[in-house]
């Protein structure tokens, strides 16, 4: 995880990324996402341990993608996607050369096509 020069820790940014650059994590924000689930809700589809879960809802929490609430004896987590509003906005600002480079691919196949 790439540090910033002028904090101690990882970015917040760093830390989204992090989190969804995991597939398990990204399968529990869209479970969570309709709804607010307990641990042992999210749990239930994967073949991994409650703890194995519980490290990667740290992951999460610790990006602050996800909000844990006690309810009674439970706690239900929720997801909080403004963190990856910031995460949408650094990777816009390189959506113009994907963008470019689509464009220009498709120009290619058009001119190939030209001279089947």
């Amino acid at each position: 995880m790439v540090k910033s020069a002028h904090s101690t820790g990882p970015t917040q940014l760093d830390a989204v990324f992090h989190a969804l650059s995991d597939p398990t994590r990204r399968s529990i924000l869209l479970r969570i996402a309709s709804q607010s689930r307990t641990v042992s809700q999210i749990a239930q589809p994967f073949s991994m341990s409650l703890a194995a879960v519980s490290k990667h809802l740290k992951v999460l929490e610790r990006a602050e993608l996800i909000v844990r609430e006690k309810q009674g004896s439970f706690q239900l987590i929720s997801i909080n996607a403004g963190p990856m509003r910031h995460a949408h906005r650094w990777l816009s600002h390189y959506e113009q050369f994907w963008g470019e480079r689509l464009d220009a691919l498709a120009n290619l196949f058009d001119e190939k096509r030209k001279f089947k």
